[in-house]
């Protein structure tokens, strides 16, 4: 078994500071690192926070985040290096991309995506240039090379090496204008993954994932994949979603292969649970998840 070591990474560039800086925080506070046997790896500070929308790429902070991007690789780097399993708690959804380039340096690897919400914008129909609606599409190569050719490696993870899992913004998205999925990136959305049992998806999303040319995967979880009547603490609700037993199964199926190397999760914001009872069932579910890791 590879011993988590745990990275915060508070970074709101890719969104705003609305609260999800303080995750690491609320979830340390409520017993993970103790729940999971972990190490502690260490803090990577974002840059200041500039509420200007970039002229030239349409992203916010999107400068700032590539230079955060190359900071977190080499965290995540440094504890893959000596043999433990990052577990990285942001911030936002674009520090996948810091997380992302860690992997890319090494090779080919690959990207189980569990969230709500697709991040397959644009910067055109992004409304307010959030980097942390778009980093699925940033991470897959499309977009602004400011984030998109990191180090000139081009694209972190190729389309064919994703798996969106329980993703339900169908309608949201399209209304706004985003970008259709490329059809070699396996989109799995909250329908199809309840038709299937979560388990069953899970199974499916990893032999995927592992039945290609990539070497390993990363696992992204964005808190807005649950049910919006268990996980209210975050910025953008949309109703349904993953209960807490699917998000412990499809965590076990997961990291229970060997070829997983790591996992962040961002988006819940502390600042909407006052009373802590939802920190305290995330870290009952991330530890019932990672148990297998």
């Amino acid at each position: 078994m590879r011993r988590p070591a745990i990275i915060e990474a508070p970074s709101v560039l890719g969104l705003r500071p609305s609260g999800v800086q303080d995750l690491p925080a609320a979830l340390l506070g409520a017993g993970l690192r103790e729940g999971l046997g972990a190490e502690w790896a260490g803090r990577v500070e974002p840059p200041a926070y500039d509420p200007r929308r970039d002229e030239a790429t349409g992203i916010l902070n999107a400068d700032a985040i590539a230079r955060y991007s190359a900071e977190l690789a080499d965290a995540v780097g440094a504890v893959l290096d000596r043999g433990r399993f990052p577990v990285v708690l942001g911030g936002d959804c674009s520090i996948l991309l810091g997380n992302l380039l860690a992997l890319r340096r090494r090779g080919r690897n690959g990207l189980l995506f569990l969230d709500g919400h697709t991040d397959f914008y644009q910067p055109s129909a992004e409304p307010t240039g959030e980097a942390a609606s778009m980093e699925l599409a940033l991470a897959t190569g499309r977009g602004p090379r400011t984030l998109t050719d990191l180090e000139g490696r081009g694209p972190l993870v190729r389309d064919e090496d994703v798996v969106a899992f329980g993703i339900r913004d169908a309608a949201e998205s399209a209304a706004d204008g985003m970008q259709p999925l490329p059809p070699r990136l396996r989109a799995m959305d909250l329908a199809e993954v309840r038709a299937m049992g979560a388990a069953t998806a899970a199974r499916e999303a990893v032999q995927r994932l592992t039945s290609g040319g990539a070497t390993g995967f990363w696992v992204h979880l964005d808190a807005d994949v649950l049910d919006d009547a268990v996980m209210p603490a975050v910025d953008y609700r949309l109703p349904g979603g993953l209960s807490w037993h699917d998000l412990e199964a499809v965590l076990r199926t997961a990291l229970a292969d060997e070829r997983a190397v790591g996992l962040d999760v961002t988006i819940f914001n502390p600042r909407l649970d006052p009373d802590g009872s939802v920190a305290a069932r995330l870290v009952q579910g991330l530890r019932r998840g990672l148990s297998a890791a």
